[in-house]
Order: structure tokens, then sequence, then C-alpha cells
């Protein structure tokens, strides 16, 4: 019966694959009718493009992870780095110089070559003069770089303007790093959104919008070729929808989930992958100018109408733990020390009547997330009943991803709720990003010179005691303006079925599926 199924939804993935003319007889070609070679995952939110210099967001990352591939890498479940496109590197006595020796023999999906000309061509399409808007990590991978030189074919030099400590951690990271084919960067207008073209394990077969989007092993992948053939991502927006899905045999690894589901997600005989995330979620203030909670003392006082430990608990039931600080426990930068609001209704309501707050606007992101396992709408909902406890009305407008994205930049509102998750394991990336003056990475334009002054010493500064004293004053700088308000450290999840080997998520918070293997039921 459950082949039967499986073999259902492999004619539904081929016949919306038809649809796609480009794509059609590729597609059809690339789906197998053997259940172990086709590994189906349900997600709730698509991506929202493919290119990795121009998306910021995990829903398109846990793709592009599998497409492309970066200079460097990070060990499996480690944010340790190690080789990737690069075999070896050698730094300079200063610390400006960077040169990196390259695997030979390397294709990208569109049969180019890679060589040192590709990585300089990448980098360099993402320097000031060449820049979009929608490259929102540009500057946090490659703030620093001067130039980038071909030395020959196999060997590229970067030069730094300064010294800058999680470098070689950002040359590892998933967005921004991974190297695209020039060929077809050249052929599309600078722009892989729905044409990416890396050099990774899969390579994109079609993009059914709405629907689904399906990877196929690239066969002349330089490396060990992918254990499962092809990955169909299914999107099942619905959290209720994904669990009846892998219990039926419909799917066999779901993201998304969350306390509540995961009793049914066990006694129906899958597996649930937990580890502790390297993330915050946070409720976001909108500080442009002209916005009411661009005064502190209105952030205050709403942060702390907000009963956070017990919103934590019965939100997440122990798969995601109280944020006492922005920084998880395990980081460099943490501290105890840190001024963290805490609960007091009586001190919120005063204050907020004093400043004549009696509404506010909360828009939210309508889909299950890493950060966020129960979705927008439930966490807004929470923080909509502790808010009227101090006579504040807070109304709430709910939108999909990528509408929600682009009104966190054009509307006017005064709280959301965001998640980051770390891409390398360095605190700098942690935190950085409420320095930038960029509202694609920091939405509420929180903006303190002395927050920022102590971000641009910590990049300098080598790793160590006096770092990491750095980054304890960023974050308590953070914590008294109240530049967000942290609410919780996630856990990593998903739930898989139990003929799936070796799902799970990385630390960076990515799915990697070149390893994972699937057997018959």
């Amino acid at each position: 019966m459950k082949f039967h199924f499986k073999k259902s939804v492999l004619a539904l993935a081929c016949a919306a694959v038809v649809g796609a003319s480009l794509f059609s007889s590729a597609a059809q070609a690339a789906l197998s009718r053997k259940p172990q070679d086709n590994l189906f995952v349900a997600v709730s939110t698509e991506p929202v493009g493919l290119d990795p210099a121009m998306v910021d967001d995990n829903y398109s990352g846990d793709v592009i992870s599998n497409i492309y591939e970066s200079l460097l890498a990070f060990k499996p479940g480690s944010m340790e780095v190690e080789p990737g496109l690069a075999e070896s590197w050698t730094i300079s006595d200063d610390g400006l110089e960077y040169t990196f020796k390259l695997r030979q023999g390397v294709k990208f999906h569109d049969g180019t070559p890679f060589d040192a000309e590709a990585v300089k061509f990448n980098i360099e399409r993402q320097m000031p003069e060449n820049r979009t808007a929608r490259m929102a990590y540009a500057e946090l991978v490659y703030g620093d770089v001067a130039k980038v030189e071909v030395l020959d074919q196999y060997t590229v030099k970067i030069t730094l303007k300064q010294s800058s400590t999680p470098f070689l951690r950002n040359m590892a990271m998933l967005y921004a790093a991974p190297i695209a084919s020039p060929t077809a960067l050249k052929a599309n207008n600078n722009n892989l959104m729905t044409n990416p073209v890396g050099t990774g394990p899969y390579r994109l077969v079609a993009w059914d919008r709405g629907q689904q989007v399906i990877l196929t092993t690239f066969e002349d992948y330089w490396g060990e070729k992918p254990k499962v053939q092809n990955v169909i991502f299914r999107l099942m927006k619905e959290n209720g929808a994904r669990v009846v899905a892998l219990n039926n045999g419909e799917v066999d690894i779901i993201t998304g989930i969350d306390a509540n589901v995961a009793p049914q997600i066990t006694a129906a005989g899958n597996k649930i992958f937990q580890r502790d995330g390297n993330s915050t979620l946070y409720m976001l203030f909108n500080t442009r100018e002209h916005e009411q909670t661009k005064d502190r003392e209105i952030r205050r006082a709403l942060a702390q109408a907000i009963n956070t430990p017990e919103l934590v608990k019965s939100l997440y039931k122990g798969f995601s733990s109280y944020a006492k600080t922005y920084f998880p426990s395990f980081m460099a930068g943490y501290s105890e020390n840190t001024p963290t609001v805490t609960y007091d209704p009586e001190a919120a309501k005063k204050a907020l009547a004093e400043k004549g707050v009696t509404k506010v606007k909360i828009i939210a992101n309508s889909n299950a997330s890493y950060s966020n396992t129960v979705g927008g709408q439930v966490l807004s909902e929470a923080v909509q009943a502790y808010l009227k406890e101090v006579g504040v009305e807070a109304s709430i407008a709910v939108y999909d991803w990528a509408t929600f994205k682009s009104r966190l930049m054009t509307d006017s509102w005064d709280l959301s709720f965001i998640g980051w998750n770390g891409d390398n394991g360095d605190p700098d990336n942690f935190i950085n990003i409420f320095a930038r003056p960029d509202a694609n990475i920091n939405q509420g334009l929180w903006q303190n010179e002395e927050f920022n002054a102590l971000i641009e010493q910590g990049v300098h500064v080598k790793d160590g005691p006096e770092r990491t004293k750095i980054y304890e004053e960023a974050e308590r700088v953070l914590a008294e303006d109240v530049g967000i308000f942290p609410i919780a450290h996630a856990q990593n999840l998903l739930a898989y079925r139990p003929n799936i080997k070796n799902a799970e998520v990385h630390p960076i918070g990515l799915m990697f599926f070149k390893d994972v293997e699937k057997t018959v039921e």
C-alpha cells in the first residue's frame, strides 16, 4: 500500500513538471520509479530564490546548500572549517593576504570549468561597485576585501583592507560565499534566482512554483556522488498536512515541526532529529523615523509586558529554551551579566500610558521556521494577549514569507518576529547584523554608535579573551538600548521515516542531502 502511495506522489511530481516546458523532459528522465532513488522532503515555505548572492533565508538555503559550494566548508555536524572548492590556503603574516589553491577537475552544472577566474568573478560581482540591493550578505562576507587576483588557473589571492578574524569562516558560508558559474551569470543578466548553476552534488531539474523543487544528482560532481539520486522538495504549508504525509509514507522528511505534533510522529514509528540550534528568535522593533517604537522607553515597556519564560514554555514545550540574552550560552560573547529586560507588567502599563501608547501593529510570517516552529500567527496572538493586559491593543497582519519580507521594508509597523541562525559559529556573524544600515538584514534599522564601534573593533581582534570581552560589551549595549528583545533559542528539528539514515540539520541551520540514505520499506 505504501509503495503504491509513493508511486502516486511520483506521478504527481512528474505531472507537475510536465507543465514547466523548459524542464519537462529532463524531470521525467531524472525521477526514478525506484522508491529508494527519490527523497521527498516536505517544507512549509518555498525558496525566495536560488542565487546564493541574493538570498538570506533558510527556506532558500536548504536548496542552494545542495546546489552550490564555497571555497571552504564546514565539517558535518560541526562549525570547524575544512577544504571545499579550495584544497588549501595560506595567510600572510600581517593577516591581509589569503592565497587559495583551488581544486582541479571541478565542473559547474553547465559543463564549464571551475577555476580562479570564476572565484574572482563571483567576489567582484558582490563588491560595492557591482553590488545590487538584493545582495544582503555581500557586506557581511566581503566587506573587508580590497582586491582579488588570479595568480594562475588554480590559484587566487584575496587581499583585505584590514585584518578580519572571521574571514576564513565567512569563506565557508552558504550565502554570498558559494561560487556560481560565470557563464550562467553572464547569460542570465547576473541573476540566477531561477536558474541556479553551481558545482554541488545536486543540480536543479525543475521549480514548479507553489508545489515543488526537484533536484537530481550532478553526474560530473568532483566528489563522492549522493546516495539518493533525486531530492524533491514538496511545499506543504500546514504543519498538520506535513505530519500526515510523513505518517502515511507520502514523504520521507518533514521540517517545521513542533512539540504539539511530536507524539503523532513518534507514535507512527517515525523519528525526530533534534540538536541545540545556533539561533535566536527575537521581537523586532521598528526604529525608523516617525515610528513610535523609535523611542527606547516604549521598546522597554513593550518588552516588560511579555512574560517570555512563560510564553516559551507554553508555545514550544521544551523544543526551544528561553533566551535570556541574544547570544546562545555557548557563543563567545555570552554573559550571564547581560542586563536583560524582565517581565514587569505594572511598570509596562505605567510607562505605556505615560507615553500615550494604546495601539501597536504587529506583522508576522505565517510559516513555521527553524527558529519559530509554531509560526507567526500563534506567536503574535500570544504577544497580543500580554499587551492587552497592559492596556495596549495589538492588530496582527500575517503574510507568507516573501510578502512578509517585503512588508517589513515598505509598511508602517511596530513589532515583528524574526530569527537569526548563525552562519559560521563566529560571534561577529551572529550580532553584527544590528550594526548594518541595511533594512534587508537589519529589518528594524536600530542603530547605536557605541555598538557599531564595538562591532568594528571585534572583527580585527584575534580569537581569545580580549575579543570575547568586546562582544560581551556589544551585547550589553544591544540589551540596554532594547534594540531587539530576545525570545527563544530553538532546537534544530526535523522528522523522518525509519528507512532514512543521516537526515539532520547542520548547526548552520541548513540541510545537506549528499549523505542521506534511503532503503525500501
